[in-house]
């Protein structure tokens, strides 16, 4: 156990306000495993935390956290009852730690279990020790790297988007948005089925990465603040307008945009991180009889379901990872995420001593 070594944390305090901190080296408790952090992938949750300030709105500023939730690490020290993993174990971490007695996680749902609201500040993983619940930690084989355990959080998210927007074989796609998240759903998309994918963005940076992950998606530049041009746009692209759109970008403009290019009938999926308020034009929407679907973190077994895709080779996120920043350089990280500068993709953040 490494309870003697110093445990740097990148500590949110406020807007704009990162402090480099040490905090006290955690010890497990029963049921509970300490983590040395190896990786840990740069969210977009992150940034708007760090810009903005606050939580889901403003009336939930955040108090002193470490950020970060994207991770893997090595079992460094057990508690007690501890069974299923031993020092030494690599392995990745879920980081929802729910009740599992409530209705909501009962029902397998436990993205909405009372006791973990997005609006509480918890201490994240930009650190390096932490303790988690034995339950939410998962053996990585030892083919999968520690940035691809890092990166299988994010996939469940993808997962889980695919899964609420009923992605299946034939059916064509539009994603709006080519961040890390929107990637994450291209790639769940491609394997649960869907015959053609387009993705949209204001970035032609952006749109270009996609040809590194290795897929012949069609791309759209959105060139155009008319949701009705965009459409029309992506329709002509597309050669149809898409059965489902999975809206990543988490903008007022791109929410619209998926409304108007969606096929009547079709499914809306909302996976990026909305603004508290948004002005929309709904008729579109009800009077095509769309269906509209909400995205909030994900269900009980799609980071067991990201886990085996990356292992089996089903899904490859290795292309995405451009960047790595050592502990000591994160707000460095979380600005080259925030401008996708030099071409970001997704961005690891370097825990572990070199």
């Amino acid at each position: 156990m490494a309870a003697t070594d110093s445990n740097l944390s990148v500590v949110l305090h406020g807007k704009d306000d990162i402090r480099m901190e040490d905090r006290p080296v955690p010890t497990p408790g029963r049921g509970e495993v300490q983590i040395s952090i190896h990786s840990v992938g740069v969210c977009g949750t992150d940034v708007h935390y760090w810009k903005s300030g606050y939580l889901v709105t403003k009336d939930h500023p955040v108090t002193p956290m470490i950020l970060g939730h994207e991770t893997s690490g090595v079992v460094s020290g057990i508690g007690d009852d501890v069974t299923s993993l031993k020092v030494g174990d690599r392995v990745a971490i879920e980081p929802m730690n729910p009740c599992l007695k409530c209705e909501f996680c009962k029902a397998g749902r436990y993205n909405l279990c009372p006791k973990i609201p997005l609006w509480i500040p918890a201490d994240g993983h930009y650190t390096r020790y932490v303790v988690h619940p034995e339950r939410f930690c998962y053996k990585l084989p030892d083919h999968v790297s520690f940035e691809e355990g890092a990166l299988i959080e994010p996939l469940a998210v993808g997962v889980y988007a695919a899964e609420r927007a009923d992605v299946k074989i034939g059916k064509r796609v539009l994603i709006v948005g080519a961040g890390p998240i929107g990637m994450m759903c291209l790639l769940c998309a491609r394997a649960a089925g869907a015959t053609e994918i387009c993705v949209a963005d204001i970035f032609q940076g952006r749109l270009d990465s996609v040809k590194k992950v290795g897929l012949t998606s069609t791309t759209v530049l959105v060139d155009s603040k008319n949701a009705d041009v965009m459409a029309k746009k992506i329709e002509n692209t597309m050669g149809g307008m898409p059965d489902i759109t999975m809206e990543c970008s988490g903008s007022e403009a791109g929410i619209q945009m998926a409304i108007n290019a969606t096929k009547s009938g079709g499914m809306v999926a909302l996976s990026g991180l909305a603004p508290p308020v948004a002005t929309l034009s709904l008729a579109m929407a009800a009077v095509r009889d769309l269906n509209i679907a909400m995205v909030f973190r994900y269900g009980h077994d799609c980071f067991e379901k990201a886990l085996a895709a990356v292992s089996a080779g089903v899904i490859d996120v290795k292309p995405l990872i451009t960047h790595h920043y050592p502990l000591e350089k994160t707000v460095d990280a979380l600005e080259a995420a925030r401008l996708a500068k030099d071409g970001a993709i997704k961005i690891v953040v370097d825990c572990h001593r070199a």
